[in-house]
């Protein structure tokens, strides 16, 4: 059966977005869209939610208040926070209350991706058993990696014997490299080279900016952002 998800967020244009990026993942369907704190609390109280991807700033009440009131009432839902809040005292407060992710406004698909497959295999292997060992219940919370230790998919084209090459060169180049610099350090064509790096640059392992010269054209150059090893982590799983 699939898991029933409720998005709540005041963005009509977002929570669209969200939805297509939500249903175009097996297993889950998005049984409705809030767009507030008391819409939200109202469709909880009728309907029947597994899940609920929450947005902290809304006009009126904000998310973490109906988080708040989720544990207070004992609701069994659970709770990915999705919001451009990165303070860390809204994420501490989210991750007190028991919310299973925290999502950082802009985010890709591919780290929403993420977060739902790893929720998803979490909830199979709850489900699985109603007895845990310490060994098993230390595998879940403590090591969740171990859990799964096939990689997350790549796009067609890409492999991932040749990504960890990819990604050991970007450690060895300086700041701001170019296709060919990294083409040139790995041995490869810079058309695959380029097929890695705008697949990277897709999952914010890298950022991108494009410098012009006198030709006109402009030279696009990479560069590694603070948490790229998150980011990059499910894809090199072994």
């Amino acid at each position: 059966m699939a898991c029933q998800v409720l998005i709540v967020e005041d963005d009509p244009m977002v929570a669209e977005i969200n939805r297509r990026y939500l249903t175009s993942i097996p297993g889950f369907h998005c049984i409705g869209i809030a767009s507030n704190v008391t819409e939200a609390w109202e469709f909880l109280r009728n309907e029947s939610v597994d899940l609920v991807l929450l947005d902290i700033f809304m006009p009126g009440k904000n998310g973490l208040q109906l988080l708040t009131e989720i544990r207070k009432e004992g609701k069994s839902v659970d709770v990915i926070v999705i919001s451009a809040a990165n303070d860390i005292q809204n994420i501490k407060r989210a991750l007190r209350l028991g919310a299973v992710d925290y999502l950082i406004k802009p985010f890709t698909f591919e780290r929403l991706k993420t977060a739902l497959q790893t929720y998803q295999k979490e909830q199979e292997l709850i489900q699985e058993q109603n007895e845990w060992s310490q060994e098993e219940l230390d595998k879940l919370l403590l090591y969740p990696d171990q859990t799964h230790s096939a990689p997350a998919k790549l796009p067609k084209g890409l492999t991932q014997e040749t990504l960890q090459r990819v990604v050991e060169s970007i450690d060895t180049l300086k700041k701001g490299f170019t296709t060919e610099e990294l083409a040139q350090v790995i041995g490869i064509s810079r058309v695959s080279a380029r097929k890695y790096l705008r697949f990277l640059t897709e999952i914010g392992f890298l950022s991108v900016e494009p410098v012009y010269g006198t030709g006109g054209r402009p030279v696009y150059r990479y560069d590694v952002n603070k948490d790229h090893t998150a980011r990059i982590a499910p894809y090199l799983k072994t």
